[in-house]
């Protein structure tokens, strides 16, 4: 009886040992974002619990992934640079996170360039993605794993009046991320340009430091910013992507197969993204929701033009004169990538 208790103990003290080796020699992968972690309300939270399944299981629990959400580890610039700098492995950032770091990404954002989400997968996920990706890579450092889905498109919110046409903008200060293309969009339509982080928004509008803001629908109801908000404008007038970015150095220490099921798992991940997002558009939690909340009103085809007469030449002079070029250049590569979507979908 001793024996075998004496046998059975030596067991249990092997695999308990093992245990412990394998969880030291587990790879940690921290992955940050600015959100709440809830994966049925939130993209980016659907996105970083998706990836963290599929990863956890791929590598049978070889790489773990702990999750960083609602930017408890800093703001926006301090997690970009915890990824450079390997404090963190992974970060999902907004558009203004990017632009600070890859000043050209201010560029995808012509207005009214894209204007249908299967245009947008296909040229975020297709050739023009990867080559972006790549140059990202070149002169950041970071390793790209795809560009998620902020939200959808851009609509136009404010606590001052409705808005119909850029007349209505006038004078009204608008908060916009660190991309100057997004500024000068506001400038072009009369409005004053105020760049706000987003854990600001709420409180800057609700104190009266700028009138309105602009952002996709689901993004709007992540903020709760229908309580400070009266009036919503429909214009879809920009479709911004998330950057999600990886530590290189971490990313060259994987094996094959590992670099295989991180990426796997991260194309997943950005579809579960979008799915949120057009769910909470459809449901009672997104634009059936704001309705009850906030006056909305959607510009007839005459006014959407005056918008577009106005942002399109201002937006196109600015990427000319800010980036030259070289800015001109990556400009039409962005707008042919667009076109080339549109003919292979039938859209044109």
């Amino acid at each position: 009886m001793k024996k075998l208790f004496a046998i059975t103990f030596l067991v249990v003290l092997l695999i308990v040992s093992s245990m412990t080796v394998m969880a030291q020699d587990a790879k940690v992968l921290k992955l940050s974002h600015l959100n709440p972690q809830q994966p049925k309300e939130v993209a980016t939270a659907a996105m970083a619990e998706v990836f963290k399944s599929m990863v956890e299981s791929g590598t049978n629990g070889n790489i773990v992934v702990e999750l960083y959400p609602n930017g408890v580890l800093g703001n926006e610039r301090e997690s970009m640079e915890q990824v450079q700098n390997n404090v963190t492995q992974s970060y999902i950032a907004s558009g203004g996170g990017m632009a600070t770091f890859y000043p050209k990404f201010s560029i995808v954002n012509i207005p009214f360039s894209i204007t249908n989400y299967s245009v947008a997968y296909e040229v975020y996920d297709g050739e023009f993605g990867q080559e972006m990706a790549a140059d990202i890579e070149e002169e950041t450092g970071f390793k790209v794993l795809g560009f998620g889905e902020s939200g959808g498109f851009f609509q136009l919110s404010n606590s001052e009046r409705p808005i119909r046409t850029p007349e209505d903008m006038e004078g009204l200060k608008f908060r916009t991320m660190t991309i100057p293309i997004h500024m000068e969009f506001m400038r072009s339509l009369g409005a004053a340009p105020t760049p706000i982080a987003w854990a600001e928004l709420y409180t800057a509008l609700q104190t009266g430091v700028v009138d309105g803001q602009h952002n996709p629908v689901p993004i709007i109801k992540i903020g709760k910013l229908e309580e400070v908000q009266d009036y919503l404008t429909l214009t879809n007038h920009m479709y911004t992507p998330y950057v999600w970015v990886l530590n290189p150095d971490f990313y060259a220490s994987l094996s094959e197969n590992e670099k295989s099921i991180i990426e796997e798992a991260a194309r997943v991940a950005n579809l579960a993204g979008r799915g949120v997002n057009r769910l909470i558009e459809a449901s009672d939690e997104g634009l059936p929701y704001l309705t009850e909340e906030m006056e909305v009103y959607k510009p007839t085809a005459e006014e959407m033009q005056m918008f577009k007469d106005q942002a399109i030449p201002a937006s196109m002079k600015f990427i000319e004169e800010e980036y030259g070029e070289e800015g001109a250049e990556f400009a039409e590569s962005y707008l042919n990538a667009i076109e080339e979507a549109q003919e292979k979908l039938g859209l044109n």
